[in-house]
């Protein structure tokens, strides 16, 4: 039986659907819509009713914030509902399915999510079909019935046989172009003819359709680069600069392969990305990078002091594109953009701890009326791109360190999505070996669905008006919980250690990750889990499905390595083996239906030929001045902040985040690097850290590609050198991305042109590209991407040598060094000598200059509303490549002014105030990426309670030990544990298992028998269960509601006197249990207090001041009432709730532990200090006696060496106070 429930939130908590009315009547245009009502409907099938009323009150909704009902609710409405397409992962519905699952220690049911919206007004059909078709992505969801279901149980045809292609290797060409056309290959003609030779001659037999689809898989543009490996077999330059660099690349190519080999070796795009690394190489420059067989990211040798001991490090860095994929799919597209650019580094088993976004469309403020047929809005795109990118970012527990955003009309023809990520691990548990003949390969991960089929011959293709409804399956569906437990799997060396080779399953699913593992592989097919029946041979073969690796260990590790992976919740299992032959087998269903000769495989098709053509550049228009004034500088689209996008990205996760994105006091100066520590593991401490930056200007490469290129890579080094880099260090991954060229010698000039920037950059600077990614299908109809090239610059570093931007006193000079020629030399004294002010402690602050130097005053002084005055007379507005604007303690270079009390910029006749620039630049954007809310007038009281902690252990411990529980999308162990072993605690991390029902009634025991031996729980912060079904903590409360649990949690608390404390994720949880503020695990109901979404509607991550309002509890005993101290948070649902009643006894008992206050110590409404909107600004709260304590704010990410840029207290000696709560 199916059973349904609508779940829809109280009204004063509708605030999604507000936005949403707001974004229709407005950007739609239709004013007759009056009303707009979100419900969520959840089926479910077998379930009992107790048991499904249960989990509707615990599960499905949460009696504090929703209404549930079995009806819709009542009115004149028109009514429809969206469901996701079949076969695409709905994590709502599946985290629905593992909660109920951890309620009753059962199996997992059948649970079938649709969203249903409720529209009002006098609305034509035409009305309505408006609004379907903005909200219904035809690629991921399409509307639903209304109607009651029999049953949620899916029939499958199962195949048992995929066919050949009777015929093809005595096709003509007519056939051949028809089957191309057909079967909608990625292929050419001349791919598909060389394929037909090959089966003719060689084979002597026709081909199945898996092995069409695998070879056009194997030769996707995506996965061997086609464009980039094209012959240029003939070279016309009309431009005097780019022909003096082309033969430049010519004497690279002889000093590299010589001379003889260099007339021999084909010139293609691929050979000028890559020959100044190897030139770098030859010339004894590269004695760092690190070589093997196994290319997973770019990876160099570092040497790291981890407790006083010098250790060899690998420092790994990978870019990756996930253009076409967001442009169809933005939410999807995104967020697998940075799953699988995480999975890079990551199959070359290092811990991948920080990452970059730089995207790039079209005007977001465009109306949606301007949208061009077959496109979706730049504003929707823009928005749920961003939304994809941090939702998986988060939940895996990876700090986005920047996040950046290009504007420029050629990005409407295709949406640039990329994202850089940064890894590393200690050398020696990165063990790489020849794979043999009988060595297994293990899968490990995720199961195998449709989506995702075609992704890598998908993105290898133009877009066009039918893309949005004809390419579903192509994009690929993430699942972040599940591949951070491979994360935590492969930091254990114990692991890494066993596997020769490892391959994420990014492009060609089991094709080309299982296939790329060794010349000779025998695949069973019929071993490769299934997310559901019905998948065919083919479909087993290229499904991209997400979050899974395969795994090359030696036959008698395998039940090791098995064995380790189930511990961390994993599913493992062989499904191939090494073979002597060097042929790629694949069996399924008793046949092969795949048999290729690997030497076959590696030709990459037919050779592509063709010719390039530069035209004469005019580049006056690259040194133009883009704005005259100030205020036109905060104004612009180019200049405008993107705090409010940045702000929903986890920027502190892993308390390694050396910077924050915005900085000062104020946090509004954007940084221009990020820079972590290197993840040394709980209980180790270093200073070592790796610093990023990005370089790219979409309007300088339009002007000139090569000139652009060339100050792409001299911008990244640029902000090196600012933060405190030494640019002799850096190292270089490039992304290109690119119209689709075709046959047009003018069109591959561009790229042609842009490569041979990067190539004299790269040899002026000595400074290596060692790995980039190429896109090159950039283009919709007649429309195209602008030249890009972008620049992504890498350099290890010591943290006290990080520089941050913002102005930090006022009477300091301010003095611009700059380039004294626009040449190598001239930029390298310029950073040479801006490095000896910083090693001589001159250097307070510094700004790489980007578009300006106006500009770059105007952000310095953002940060700490500290003022400038100038006193030069230079060009404000124009670009000054590889220009460094420094607030220095005396002055040196060019002196352009001082910093000042006063908040106002003075550039000449041209003044503003700080506060009016800065609202002007946060205004640009105020309506795509919101900073603000309504303010809310209701009075905050300050509170300061008088208690004193009076619990008391009866037993004391010298080491209390730490349960700290894992759950699937648990990120925040690895700092938890290094905050407790900091005080002297002893933590001991449990993995939940949940992949049978044996497993979760094994792990409830085991977790209760941890309780039972300990001290102190700590349920730590994380996206459990991924934040599903739409609220957070569900996934904890149901595990904590195991009878089991709940007598060991509450022994602990009633008979032993010990402790608990849940952060962010786990004070959801506690509050959702009753643990805060009652002491006990109670059913919750509409009158208890609890959290919801933030009043902003979206992510928020920065640092906050809270206050200490009270110290009952035992974690405060070591700080006192009034103290401030700055904490890092990062949550979506951090809004607390209570009844005014409950509010005023939890202040009366000095539950109330801490308050979100502002710069002047006073809590607040105002979302920049109280960033969820909690009311009476409530931070923290405790039990009656104050041995459980909740709190947003993650104060286990602390420490000595974090936030250089945001100054303040961090310390509120939480762990410090338990230690000493037992020390009797």
């Amino acid at each position: 039986m199916v059973r349904r429930i609508y779940v829809e939130k109280k009204p004063a908590l509708r605030h999604e659907a507000g936005a949403l009315l707001g974004e229709l009547r407005t950007l739609l245009g239709i004013s007759s819509l009056t009303g707009l009502r979100l419900v969520n409907r959840y089926d479910v099938e077998g379930l009992d009713e107790d048991v499904f009323q249960r989990a509707v009150k615990t599960v499905f909704s949460e009696p504090q914030v929703d209404d549930a009902g079995e009806t819709l609710p009542e009115g004149d409405y028109t009514a429809f509902a969206v469901e996701y397409l079949p076969g695409q992962f709905d994590q709502r519905a599946d985290s629905a399915s593992q909660c109920i699952q951890l309620m009753t220690r059962g199996e997992r049911p059948a649970v079938r999510t649709a969203r249903v919206f409720l529209l009002s007004g006098d609305l034509s059909e035409a009305d309505v079909e408006k609004i379907k078709r903005y909200l219904i992505n035809p690629v991921e969801a399409r509307e639903a019935s209304l109607a009651p279901v029999e049953t949620l149980r899916v029939e499958y045809e199962v195949p048992t046989s995929v066919s050949t292609v009777e015929g093809f290797t005595t096709l003509d060409e007519a056939g051949l172009s028809a089957l191309l056309d057909q079967l909608g290959l990625a292929m050419d003609l001349d791919d598909l003819k060389f394929l037909q030779a090959h089966f003719r001659d060689e084979e002597k037999r026709d081909p199945t359709i898996t092995e069409v689809r695998v070879v056009d898989t194997y030769w996707s543009d995506h996965c061997r680069h086609t464009t980039f490996s094209t012959h240029i077999d003939g070279v016309e330059i009309l431009d005097e600069k780019t022909l003096a660099a082309y033969e430049r690349y010519l004497a690279a190519r002889k000093e590299v392969y010589g001379e003889e080999k260099a007339a021999l070796r084909p010139q293609t795009l691929m050979d000028m990305a890559t020959i100044a690394a190897k030139t770098l190489k030859k010339r004894g420059l590269l004695g760092n990078m690190d070589q093997s067989e196994e290319i997973n990211a770019c990876s160099i040798h570092v040497t790291a002091t981890v407790d006083g001991e010098e250790q060899d490090w690998l420092l790994m860095f990978k870019n990756e594109t996930h253009n076409h994929p967001t442009e169809i799919e933005p939410f999807g597209g995104a967020a697998t953009c940075i799953g699988g650019c995480i999975r890079d580094p990551l199959s070359g088993r290092a811990y991948v701890y920080q990452a970059m976004r730089v995207t790039g469309c079209g005007d977001p403020r465009t109306p949606v009326s301007e949208t061009i047929p077959g496109k979706l809005p730049q504003r929707k795109l823009a928005q749920t791109a961003a939304s994809g990118y941090s939702s998986y970012g988060n939940q895996i527990g990876l700090a986005t360190g920047m996040v950046s955003e290009v504007y420029h009309q050629g990005y409407v023809a295709k949406h640039l999505e990329v994202g850089a990520v940064v890894a590393a691990a200690p050398a020696v548990n990165v063990v790489r070996k020849r794979p043999e003949p009988g060595d297994v390969v293990i899968l490990l991960g995720g199961r195998t669905g449709r989506d995702g089929i075609g992704g890598a011959t998908g993105s290898s293709k133009s877009h066009n008006r039918k893309s949005l409804v004809t390419m579903a399956s192509e994009v690929q569906k993430g699942n972040a919980p599940e591949e951070r437990k491979i994360q935590r799997l492969f930091r254990n060396g114990d692991v890494t250690r066993l596997v020769k080779r490892c391959n994420d399953f990014g492009a060609g699913g089991v094709s080309v990750a299982i296939g790329e593992l060794a010349p000779g592989l025998e695949i069973r097919l019929d071993a490769v889990r299934k997310k559901y029946e019905g998948l065919d041979g083919t479909e087993l073969a290229i499904s991209e499905s997400q979050e899974r690796m395969a795994c090359v260990v030696a036959a008698k590790d395998a039940p090791a390595f098995i064995e380790a992976a189930e511990k961390e919740n994993l599913e493992a299992y062989q499904v191939a083996v090494v073979t002597e032959s060097p042929r790629m087998v694949m069996n399924w269903q008793g046949k092969t239906i795949v048999d290729l000769s690997r030497a076959f495989l590696d030709t990459n098709g037919a050779s592509k030929h063709t010719r390039v053509r530069v035209e004469s550049k005019d580049r006056s228009a690259l040194d133009a001045p883009a704005a005259s004034s100030l205020r036109e500088t905060a104004s612009s689209l180019k200049c405008a902040s993107r705090r409010g996008l940045a702000e929903r990205f986890d920027s502190t996760i892993g308390a390694g985040s050396v910077l924050m994105p915005f900085g000062g006091v104020r946090q509004r100066t954007p940084a221009q690097v990020m820079a972590a520590l290197l993840p040394v593991l709980p209980g180790h401490e270093t200073k070592d850290c790796s610093v990023m930056a990005w370089g790219f200007d979409a309007d300088q490469m339009s002007v000139d590609p090569y000139e652009g290129a060339y100050r792409s890579v001299v911008a990244s080094v640029a902000r090196l050198v600012a933060a405190g880099c030494d640019y002799r260090k850096a190292y270089l991954t490039l992304q290109e991305y690119f119209e689709k060229l075709r046959d047009e010698p003018e069109r591959w000039g561009k790229p042609f042109a842009a490569l041979l920037g990067a190539l004299d950059a790269q040899l002026d600077l000595n400074v290596a590209a060692i790995g980039g990614k190429d896109s090159m299908s950039g283009s919709f109809l007649d429309m195209d991407v602008p030249p890009t090239l972008i620049s992504f610059a890498i350099a290890p570093a010591k943290t006290d040598d990080v520089l941050s931007p913002e102005f930090k006193e006022a009477g300091h000079p301010v003095c611009l060094l700059a380039p004294a020629s626009a040449d190598a030399e001239g930029f390298k004294a310029c950073w040479d000598a801006f490095a000896a002010l910083h090693a001589a402690g001159k250097v307070k602050a510094a700004w790489a200059v980007e578009n300006s130097v106006a500009e770059a005053i105007m952000n310095m002084s953002f940060g700490n509303g500290i003022g400038f005055e100038s006193c030069a007379d230079i060009d404000w507005h124009r670009p000054m490549p590889g220009a460094i604007v420094a607030e220095l303690t005396e002055e040196s270079g060019l002196r352009l002014g001082v910093t000042t009390e006063k908040a106002v910029i003075t550039l000449g006749s041209d003044s503003a105030s700080v506060e009016e620039l800065l609202a002007l630049n946060e205004g640009v954007l105020e309506d795509i990426y919101p900073n603000r809310t309504a303010k809310d007038e209701s009075s905050v009281p300050l509170i300061t309670s008088e208690k004193q902690p009076a619990a008391r252990p009866r037993t004391g411990s010298v080491r209390p030990r730490v349960v700290i529980p894992v759950f699937p999308g648990t990120n925040c162990e690895y700092d938890s544990a290094r905050a407790v072993m900091r005080a002297g605690l002893e933590p001991e991390i449990i993995v939940l298992r949940n992949q049978s029902a044996a497993e979760v009634s094994e792990s409830a025991a085991r977790f209760a028998r941890a309780v039972r031996e300990s001290q102190i729980i700590f349920v730590p912060g994380g996206f459990s269960g991924g934040d599903e079904p739409e609220g957070s903590g569900k996934f904890i409360t149901a595990f904590f509601r195991n009878p089991e649990v709940t007598d060991a949690t509450m022994d602990l608390l009633k008979q032993r006197d010990g402790l608990m404390l849940g952060i962010c994720n786990g004070f959801q949880a506690l509050i959702k249990l009753g643990l805060v503020p009652f002491g006990e695990i109670i059913d919750t109901d509409a009158s208890c207090p609890t959290l919801t979404f933030n009043v902003i509607g979206r992510h928020q991550s920065k640092i906050v001041r809270t206050r200490v309002s009270s110290r009952l509890s035992p974690w405060l005993k070591n700080v006192n009432t009034g103290d401030i101290i700055s904490v890092p948070v990062s949550h979506g649902e951090g809004r607390f709730l209570c009844e005014p009643a409950l509010l005023e006894k939890l202040r009366a008992n000095g539950q109330i532990a801490t308050q979100y206050v502002d710069l002047d110590g006073h809590p607040t409404m105002d979302v920049d200090f109280n960033p969820n909107g909690s009311v009476w600004a409530v931070e923290g709260i405790t039990s009656p006696d104050g041995r459980v304590l909740g709190k947003m704010g993650h104060s286990e990410r602390t420490g000595a060496n974090l936030y250089k840029n945001v100054p303040g207290n961090y310390d509120l000696h939480l762990f410090e106070s338990a230690r000493d709560y037992f020390s009797l």
